[in-house]
């Protein structure tokens, strides 16, 4: 007997699925507006299909979701798949018959050699030269053998590391073979480099597949949000995608490295009224998008993109769970850092919402998602900033741009920042509250100096304002940096009083950095000063300004082996890094008993006790002044004391590793100008 589903479809799960007891796919895609929905498969000539099916609305319809089977039988030769849709041709909707649609739930993208963007923006056509999804041909082709995978999870030892797939390669000094040079394969060939630096986690910059062509190479354009993006996998057809980023998961793993995606739920690639459609807005534009109602700007943005993904509709929200799931499940993916997450606290008009969104609680109450690494970065580009107890969701964790700023501050020498500076190094709980109504953990807090936001660490020393001219935005795109250029812009003829004064700031901001409670961040490339010539937002250039210079990893190699230590140093002292904060265990100081926090101090000290954690103690005394300071330790005998860090001294000086720590004779320790000491005394027994 034949079923319904065999003769109607089913309208879920979402998208081109396999129904082995048919030996057919089901599809099934929401269109809540829709007045016809045509399915469009396609062999190797995408000008014409193979197949065309128009969806009865009396059989293939559920709801809001239109739906059908087609065995293999009917279709032979179908690689590809996509949609023709129509409806209401007024504002708010977007329909075009000629338009062909792609999936949102495709797997994986192609984009045919005839791709045409410029078609997608003009009325009409642009069958050939459209992104259309790719058919899974049965239900065996893209498995993968995960063999003994297993995801890793980090606590007081965790270190972050964020890099971009391609710029990570890319560059002809990475070493990697030449037909791996920015891929997910020639990142593999990488990952000792990353055991050896130490790092625990690694956060991808967008992997969802976009549009090459429209400009944007950092990724924060996303077309697909189940699909990996071509460009980084060496074969672009059918599972090799997969194969390839599901390589690179599991290797990562076998390394003890997790693995989190910088995820943009918040915008499409589409754009604004004057962007391509290449789906969403020709499948049901107001019911994937917020809309305005005005003519002149009809989407609303709070993204900075054009437009803002409307998550207050429940298939939206949907789509967004079914794809943080499939990358989850599929690609065993441990954790997801959110862009621009304020975006999910805002209401249809538009207002913000400090309650619990829809959204986090869906993903809270989600067994295959709450207890993965969930990271927000709690703003928009709208104007909405949540850091801290003013972000919804009230478990995640939280890029920390409090840190950033008042760390740089603090290292540059501005006025008033000691009590401030306290208050990050200690977990910043007046961000994160530890008391009783709130009880927030220190790791919540993702401490980081820099990011792929702003210019490199090393640019940070080296300009007092962006060079962004070749963007192609007169200079006017890109942040306002906290950034000071160490007494001489630039680095062509720097006076090598300079260099050596910003490479003993960068050890400061890198040994703060991972000295502070919290969760550490590192931007990669700067454990070797990589730098983008003061280009502080390179989002659209694929070339040598993004990609990383290896040959900076020899030149800048004292950096490097300050880097690897400090992190070493981090992860063997876990009472730095606490599910809680300091507390009682930590004691504050200047260059005396007491701390200075006047307009003109530019010193402190602290000393943290180690017992309760079970560990050494430590004692750190920051001097942010242009001279030098002398200190006078408050805790202790001095001969108890080792000294371990000092980026006042030169490489290997700098840090001292044992047999070779220098044991104090004296109470009394000068701090050079613009230095970081840290001091151990070996725990009792």
């Amino acid at each position: 007997m034949m079923s319904w589903a065999s003769v109607e479809g089913l309208p879920l799960p979402l998208g081109a699925t396999w129904a082995a007891d048919d030996r057919a796919y089901n599809f099934a895609i929401y269109a809540w507006h829709a007045g016809q929905v045509t399915l469009l498969l396609y062999g190797d000539d995408l000008r014409t299909p193979v197949l065309t099916y128009r969806f009865d609305a009396g059989r293939n319809k559920s709801g809001h979701v239109w739906h059908c089977r087609i065995p293999v039988t009917a279709a032979p030769g179908a690689r590809y798949y996509a949609y023709s849709i129509d409806g209401p041709r007024s504002a708010p909707h977007q329909f075009d018959p000629d338009k062909i649609l792609f999936d949102p739930y495709a797997r994986a993208i192609f984009f045919p050699p005839e791709f045409d963007r410029e078609a997608a923006r003009r009325p009409g056509s642009n069958a050939g030269r459209a992104p259309v999804g790719l058919l899974v041909a049965g239900p065996t082709e893209c498995n993968f053998d995960w063999g003994d995978d297993r995801r890793p999870h980090h606590e007081a030892n965790t270190v972050v590391y964020e890099l971009h797939v391609g710029a990570f390669t890319a560059h002809p000094s990475s070493g990697v073979k030449d037909e791996r040079r920015g891929t997910y394969a020639g990142l593999i060939e990488k990952i000792p480099y990353l055991v050896e630096l130490g790092v625990t986690v690694v956060e991808l910059m967008p992997v969802f597949q976009f549009d090459s062509s429209d400009g944007n190479y950092w990724g924060y354009m996303p077309l697909g949000f189940f699909a990996p993006h071509d460009r980084w996998a060496r074969a672009r057809e059918t599972c090799e995608q997969h194969t390839e980023f599901r390589s690179l998961v599991q290797a990562l793993h076998a390394a003890d490295i997790e693995v989190v995606l910088d995820v943009v739920y918040n915008h499409t690639g589409e754009g604004d009224h004057r962007g391509p459609v290449y789906s969403f807005k020709g499948i049901d534009n107001d019911s994937y998008y917020m809309m305005s109602g005005r003519p002149d700007a009809p989407y609303e943005d709070f993204t900075g993109t054009g437009n803002t993904l409307n998550s207050a509709n429940p298939y939206v929200r949907r789509m967004i769970l079914d794809s943080l799931r499939y990358w989850a499940r599929e690609m065993r993916i441990d954790g997801f850092r959110f862009d621009l997450a304020s975006v999910f606290a805002r209401n249809p008009d538009g207002s913000l919402s400090y309650e619990e969104p829809p959204i986090f609680s869906e993903i809270a109450s989600d067994p295959e998602l709450a207890g993965l690494r969930l990271i927000a970065e709690p703003w928009d580009a709208a104007g909405a900033y949540q850091l801290g107890r003013d972000f919804p969701g009230i478990t995640w964790a939280q890029w920390n741009a409090r840190f950033r700023d008042d760390v740089r501050r603090f290292v540059r020498g501005d006025p008033g920042m000691i009590g401030v500076m306290m208050q990050r190094l200690y977990g910043s709980s007046d961000l994160f509250p530890d008391d009783l109504a709130s009880a927030y953990h220190a790791y919540q807090s993702v401490n980081y100096v820099t990011s792929h936001d702003g210019f490199t660490l090393w640019d940070l020393l080296s300009y007092d304002t962006k060079r962004n001219m070749a963007n192609g935005h007169g200079n006017t795109d890109g942040p306002a940096d906290i950034s000071w250029n160490s007494g001489f812009n630039g680095d062509d003829g720097a006076p090598a009083e300079v260099i050596a004064l910003r490479k003993r700031q960068a050890k400061n901001l890198l040994c703060l950095l991972l000295l502070a409670n919290g969760t550490p961040m590192l931007r990669a490339g700067d454990e070797f000063l990589q730098t983008q010539n003061g280009n502080n937002n390179p989002y659209n250039q694929d070339n040598a300004t993004t990609w990383l210079d290896w040959n900076r990893l020899e030149s800048h190699a004292d950096v490097f082996r300050f880097t690897r230590l400090m992190i070493a140093f981090r992860k063997a002292h876990p009472s730095l890094c606490r599910s809680r904060f300091w507390r009682e265990d930590v004691r504050w100081y200047g260059v005396g008993p007491a701390v200075d926090l006047s307009d003109d101090s530019r010193s402190l000290a602290f000393c943290l006790s180690g017992a309760s954690q079970g560990d050494d103690d430590l004692y750190v005394m920051a001097n942010a002044y242009g001279a030098e300071l002398e200190f006078t330790i408050q805790t202790g005998a001095a001969s108890e004391w080792q000294r371990i860090v000092d980026t006042g001294c030169v490489s290997p000086d700098d840090f001292r590793e044992p047999p070779g720590v220098v044991a104090l004779t004296s109470a009394r320790y000068v701090v050079g100008p613009r230095s970081v000491v840290v001091l151990l005394r070996p725990r009792r027994g």
